[in-house]
């Protein structure tokens, strides 16, 4: 970021302190590792009711993106196979479609 840009942001300067159990510590702690961001971030994105997501779920969600292009390619195969009239690869095609799904439904019953 340029300089200017820095300096327009408001300096953060007030300080929040809360009593927690030793196990909430740990549970707070577990969370904002788990989303990787620090325990001042984390706090601060909780206390104002931003969605905190994980590492997990954005990892997740990477992979379904994946699955799901390679859907489209597979579609686009198949589109290309019907035009030519070639029914073993589409054969192929469509089981290798259904694998995928079930890699899909796998993968969101996880989340």
């Amino acid at each position: 970021m340029a300089e200017a840009e820095v300096e327009k942001r408001p300096r953060r300067t007030e300080q929040i302190k809360a009593y927690v159990t030793l196990e909430e510590f740990a549970l707070i702690m577990e969370s904002s590792d788990r989303a990787g961001l620090s325990l001042s971030e984390f706090a601060r994105r909780v206390c104002l009711g931003f969605r905190v997501e994980s590492r997990e779920d954005q990892q997740a969600r990477r992979e379904l993106l994946k699955v799901n292009a390679d859907l489209g390619r597979l579609g686009g195969l198949l589109k290309q196979a019907l035009a030519t009239g070639h029914k073993e690869q589409i054969y192929g095609l469509l089981h290798k479609i259904d694998q995928l799904q079930a890699s899909l439904k796998a993968r969101i019953r996880a989340l």
